[in-house]
């Protein structure tokens, strides 16, 4: 098989997908909840919100250490600037796959509201109760919420014009069927 047709492996597959699918659930699930009046069912959404983050950061670990473990397929041809948005890309959504999910969490911790996974295992808080400090950090959660979906956005664009202009297989390589 030539290093330009390689698909990537299973499990990295899997979390990438995985990984994508809670992502692009929490983002919507966010700014609908936010707009919310207090009730019981605002505070439901923001225990599924939270559970989805916490997942992604759980999740977020050994798809790092699998990356950082295992070689993926070489980058396809292709001009030296666009190569550097790619990995420049990639190494932000890397990022913010960490710092949304824990921004989150640093804000539920500020604010007073305790995470607790899936209703049944109490996260211990990272930091002091804070009004100010949660303030804060929601509007950190926020802007990197928003960048993310953005880095998503150049991300889906650039696969889309390598599969439907380019027409390599760029985007066949890491979709979860097919050869």
């Amino acid at each position: 098989m030539s290093s330009y047709t390689q698909r990537y492996s299973g499990p990295a597959i899997a979390a990438h997908w995985l990984i994508a699918f809670l992502i692009l659930a929490a983002f919507p699930l966010g700014l609908y909840m936010h707009e919310l009046p207090l009730s019981p069912n605002k505070l439901k959404l923001y225990s599924y919100h939270k559970w989805i983050g916490m997942t992604v950061l759980l999740l977020f670990v050994p798809r790092l250490l699998w990356r950082l473990t295992h070689t993926p397929p070489k980058a396809l041809p292709m001009p030296a600037w666009q190569h550097r948005i790619a990995e420049g890309t990639h190494h932000l959504l890397y990022l913010l796959m960490f710092l949304v999910p824990l921004s989150g969490w640093l804000m539920s911790s500020a604010k007073g509201f305790q995470v607790v996974y899936f209703g049944v295992l109490p996260i211990p808080d990272l930091i002091g109760k804070s009004e100010e400090l949660g303030d804060l950090l929601k509007e950190v959660h926020e802007v990197l919420n928003w960048v993310l979906f953005g880095l998503i956005g150049l991300h889906v664009a650039g696969a889309l014009k390598h599969h439907i202009i380019d027409r390599d297989s760029t985007l066949r390589r890491m979709l979860p069927f097919g050869k």
